[in-house]
This record gives C-alpha cells, structure tokens and sequence, in this order.
C-alpha cells in the first residue's frame, strides 16, 4: 500500500518546529499530505523557512509564532490552525527547553522555566485542540528524551520534565480513546541536530553509545512520528517509543 499521501485532507499542528526535529517532522507530514502549521517561540525567520519549503512541494503551511508556554498564545495557535484550514488532526508537542545545571545551583524560577516551556505547553496545546480533534479523532505525540529514561548528570529540571509527559501520555490514551484520538510519546535519542555557535554538544550525548555506530538524524525521528499520524497507528496508543540506535534497550 502507497503511503505517499496517506494523511491527505488532515491538518496538523507542531510546536518548535522552525528547526532541527520539529522541522523535520513538519516536513515530513506535509510529504504525507497534511496541511501543517509550524509553530516558533520567536523566530519568525525559521518558520517562515519552513513552511517555505513546504508550499515550494506543493503543500500547504501556516507559520504561527508564540511561546507555547503561554495558555494565551496556545489558544490563538489553535484558533489559527481553524482559521487557516478548519480541522485539526495532528498535535505534535515538540516545543521544549533542553538546559544543563547541577541541582544545588539551580534557582526554582529555573526549574519552573524548563517545567512550563516542555510539560505545561503540552497540556495547554492539548486542552486547546481537544474540541476540535474530538470532532473527527486524531493523533497526539509528545517528543520525550532518554535522559530521562536512563539519567544524566545536570539536566534533573529536564528529565523531570520529559518523564512527565510520559505519564501525560498514557493519561491521555485513556481519556481520549473513546473519542478516537491516539496519544503517544516518541523519544529521541543522540540525534544531530544544529545547534547555535555557541552552543556545545550536551554532555550527555558523549556518554551515550549506539548499537548502530552512529547518531541519529532528524529525520529518523519524524519517520516514526508520520507512521502514528498515518493510518497504519491507528492501533498504537499509549506507548513509549524509542529511536536512539539501540543506546537504550529498556521501555
């Protein structure tokens, strides 16, 4: 069976996708023929790229900016995803902030920055879509990490923050199932992805050895999430699933 096509007619909504794995999941469901509104925090230039990109293949995007750790900002998201194209199928959470600070340093303003940006935003994006998915079913995936499946040093904010959508997830399988709609959590592991001059590769990501030999790519993650937007996921609820090159074998 061709999947060429296989989410024709659907809309679907990403957060933080003006780069890296956001982008390429945005690219991804509009190759499968969704109508895809790209979500940035602030900048307008990579999400304009973005759905760019896509409209130049023939499909069709919506750029919307706003910091969806803001219940307001999640609220006109959404309306602009009804505005521009009147359904909305797939929400994919992506958005989050991936910081590095030892506890004993760390202020509590800190720890709620991380806790808003990644886990409050998924639940302000899925109260803000429900109306709409419930219409028709849909799909929800939250984007995990390993850290927090297998720890690291200096990231206790962020591994909170992602193992709690784990939990969001499978809340959310239950809660949702008799409307049709599917939640589930698909977490990357070492995955290379550009990151600003300044910035060095988090140390974790030096600890954590493949199966495979190499790191993974942006595009090995918005594979697994166009298969449960797609109709062969159709089964799959409520899982925790892992694209890490076999550096994590556990659930």
């Amino acid at each position: 069976m061709s999947t060429s096509n296989e989410l024709a007619g659907k809309v679907a909504i990403v957060t933080g996708a003006g780069r890296n794995i956001g982008r390429a999941i945005a690219l991804q469901l509009a190759q499968a023929g969704a109508a895809v509104v790209v979500n940035a925090r602030s900048n307008k230039a990579e999400a304009g790229a973005v759905v760019a990109e896509i409209e130049k293949a023939g499909g069709k995007a919506l750029a919307v900016i706003g910091d969806v750790g803001d219940p307001k900002a999640v609220e006109d998201l959404a309306d602009a995803a009804l505005k521009a194209f009147g359904r909305i199928d797939c929400l994919i959470n992506n958005a989050a902030l991936r910081r590095e600070k030892a506890i004993d340093e760390m202020s509590y303003a800190e720890w709620r920055e991380v806790m808003n940006a990644t886990l409050d935003s998924a639940f302000y994006c899925v109260t803000a879509c429900l109306p709409a998915m419930k219409k028709n079913g849909g799909t929800i995936i939250n984007i995990g990490g390993m850290s927090a499946h297998i720890g690291s040093k200096n990231r206790a904010h962020v591994m909170t923050a992602k193992a709690g959508l784990v939990g969001f997830t499978r809340g959310l399988a239950h809660d949702l199932a008799a409307f049709h709609i599917t939640a589930n959590c698909v977490v990357p592991g070492a995955i290379d992805t550009a990151r600003p001059g300044s910035s060095l590769t988090p140390a974790h990501h030096l600890t954590h050895g493949t199966i495979t030999g190499e790191r993974g790519k942006p595009d090995d993650i918005a594979a697994m999430v166009r298969f449960l937007c797609g109709p062969g996921g159709r089964y799959v609820t409520g899982q925790t699933i892992h694209i890490n090159g076999g550096a994590f074998l556990g659930s």
